[in-house]
């Protein structure tokens, strides 16, 4: 599952603009998606509100389906803050956290529901000013290690890696990248741009990318570039490194409108198989597990 809620603007005079959008995966049926107003709370749940709202999230699509009702709760704490500037006026700060517990209801389609799923997930808040084709695009990522010990399911897990990597469109130098590794639910390396590796081998089938939400096609948005099939992240500093080897499985292609020009952009949210490795002051540690990873792009072919 997928959730963003945002807050756009306000420009002027002019209120607020709200967007909402849920968007889950099941293997039976595949994507499923709310169109970009799914029925979200008017306080949504957030580890990093003080004091925190609310531990239930429902959202659904106006439709009904997809929808989920989910006791959120966290386990890790959140990682430092980090901020990207670029184009003189414009920036991005976001904050990540892993380990963000689940539980609940998945109506993934009319008569095809889960009841009592339990998940581990990923939860961040992103706040600034920017638009497109300024930012250009970027690549996310997370995983966590979901081999958890029966009897501490209430507990952190044992391993989790996030990434980034942003790529602003006017220079090379306002790049930036980071890898971040908890260790039972604590931050315990922020490897910097400097540290970071990145690379790709060979395309993901475009019959394996599906369009969303339900009125895309209405945008008329050209062919995205292509999503990789295998993409690696990797950083070190002294004896620590980690290294994820994702490869990718499906794909959904999130068309937005862009706010600052008639030229939409795309979201992909990709899932993937993932095998992490590394070393942790001494401990080696390796793992495999499900990837989400997030490809963005293309206003002005960026």
């Amino acid at each position: 599952m997928v959730a963003n809620l945002s807050v756009l603007g306000p420009v002027g005079e002019h209120a607020p603009q709200r967007m909402s959008l849920l968007l889950v995966h099941d293997d039976a049926v595949g994507w499923r998606s709310s169109q970009f107003n799914a029925v979200a709370p008017a306080l949504p749940w957030s580890s990093f509100r003080y004091p925190p709202a609310e531990g239930i999230l429902p959202l659904s699509a106006r439709s009904a389906a997809p929808a989920v009702s989910l006791a959120l709760r966290r386990t890790s704490r959140p990682c430092t803050s980090q901020c990207a500037a670029f184009a003189d006026w414009q920036h991005l700060r976001w904050q990540s956290e892993s380990g963000v517990m689940a539980d609940g209801d998945w109506t993934v389609e009319r008569g095809r529901t889960y009841r009592s799923v339990r998940a581990l997930g990923y939860h961040e808040r992103v706040r600034g000013r920017w638009g497109w084709p300024e930012l250009g695009g970027w690549v996310f990522g997370f995983a966590n290690d979901h081999e958890m010990n029966p009897a501490d399911l209430l507990g952190p897990p044992a391993w989790a890696v996030v990434f980034t990597l942003i790529q602003p469109s006017r220079s090379n130098d306002e790049a930036t990248s980071s890898v971040m590794l908890w260790r039972q639910g604590r931050l315990t390396w922020h490897f910097p741009r400097r540290t970071v590796s990145v690379a790709v081998e060979g395309t993901l089938d475009r019959d394996l990318v599906f369009c969303v939400p339900p009125l895309a096609a209405t945008f008329g948005t050209r062919p995205a570039p292509a999503i990789p099939r295998r993409l690696v992240f990797a950083a070190s500093m002294g004896a620590d490194a980690v290294a994820l080897d994702v490869t990718c499985r499906t794909a959904a292609r999130i068309v937005n409108p862009s706010e600052t020009s008639l030229q939409p952009f795309s979201v992909h949210e990709v899932l993937g198989d993932c095998t992490i490795e590394g070393i942790c002051s001494g401990q080696s540690f390796s793992f495999a597990t499900q990837a989400i990873v997030e490809f963005a792009g293309g206003a002005n072919d960026a």
